[in-house]
């Protein structure tokens, strides 16, 4: 897959595969922060997305993942403010949207895919009312049209029967039906972009590789330009081309997978991947790495985020923002101390390639 890259450029990279139909778009986000109230969410992130590749956004809770992704999707809360800054899809700034040109593009551009599919659904409405409304009321389809299109929709994301669905109530379906029927209803009109805000956290672990395989088949078959946000690491290792790592609303490191898993250089994403590394080792008696402390308290206008929580803070890492550094093509970190290449800091974790069926 291409890889897509972090602000302020992006070039290819990782193993090739067929080239998609690409409907997608670059995405490009610059200097973004958003508030509630008088807390500031996010501050100062960007990042760029290749049209039709995957970037993962990754951090712990509270690290303002979501936050972007609902700013993306222009689906914020009353009361939040976007402070500064653009994300520009197709090379139109959503943020400056309002009126029809906002109404048009949700859906048609952006789609969001949430994570608790029976919360997103009506649970007093048939699954195929649900469907055929998107054509019906965007769309401008006869009642019919838009049933048979809904009925189209479902088996295009694998829902067996789907004459038998449509007629089903939420609750009547399995998790991992429901998320289909989010699926189908989120690329109804091959929006550009999908932002897919944990939607298999909620799943066992099959039926959560049935949803992710889904997913890389129609981003294969249409093209798709995908956000994932998540803080399963193995998520990444599977599905993305390119990660952003947030800690405290700030963006700490952003890359190529391969580069991010390989050469981890901000001390935070060198501890989410020995979780991940320790979570995934052969030793069942070994205990799994956690990081000290917790994120929720750590919101700082000066300084870097995780100083409080990291073994190689001093008094700079505490005083000084840290800069974002090119330190290697297209890896960006920011770090005072960022750890060097070729020592023992580095993971250099072989389950990358493992979940990439040995590629490398």
């Amino acid at each position: 897959m291409n890889a897509a890259s972090s602000a302020p450029s992006a070039t290819a990279g990782g193993p090739a595969t067929a080239t998609p139909r690409v409907i997608g778009s670059d995405v490009v986000v610059s200097d973004l922060s958003i508030s509630y109230g008088s807390y500031c969410a996010v501050r100062d992130v960007g990042f760029e997305i290749k049209a039709g590749t995957t970037m993962a956004l990754v951090g712990e809770s509270g690290s303002g993942k979501s936050t972007i992704a609902l700013a993306a999707s222009r689906l914020l809360p009353r009361g939040t403010t976007i402070d500064s800054g653009s994300i520009c899809v197709n090379g139109k700034d959503v943020v400056r949207m309002q009126g029809n040109e906002l109404r048009e593009m949700r859906g048609d551009t952006v789609a969001y895919l949430a994570q608790d599919a029976l919360a997103a659904l009506n649970p007093v409405v048939r699954i195929g009312r649900q469907v055929s409304e998107i054509y019906s009321v965007r769309g401008g389809d006869r009642k019919t049209v838009a049933e048979a299109k809904a009925i189209a929709a479902l088996a295009q994301v694998n829902i067996n029967d789907p004459e038998r669905v449509v007629r089903m109530y939420p609750h009547q379906l399995s998790g991992g039906m429901r998320q289909r029927v989010m699926i189908a209803m989120a690329l109804a009109f091959e929006p550009a972009l999908l932002i897919a805000d944990e939607p298999t956290t909620a799943l066992d672990v099959t039926v959560q590789a049935e949803i992710l395989q889904l997913i890389v088949d129609l981003q294969a078959r249409n093209g798709l330009t995908c956000l994932w946000i998540t803080h399963d690491m193995s998520v990444v290792a599977e599905m993305a081309d390119s990660v952003t790592v947030l800690y405290g609303g700030r963006m700490l490191e952003s890359s190529d997978v391969y580069s991010m898993f390989d050469t981890p250089r901000q001390p935070y994403t060198r501890k989410l991947l020995d979780c991940f590394a320790s979570g995934r080792s052969a030793k069942p008696k070994e205990a799994f790495s956690a990081i000290p402390g917790s994120p929720s308290a750590h919101s700082t206008t000066t300084g870097c985020p995780f100083a409080p929580r990291c073994d190689r803070a001093d008094d700079v890492c505490v005083s000084e923002t840290p800069r974002s550094v090119e330190l290697a093509p297209d890896h960006w970190v920011a770090c005072h101390h960022p750890l060097d290449v070729g020592t023992d800091d580095d993971v250099k974790t072989p389950a990358l390639a493992a979940s990439r069926g040995g590629q490398s």
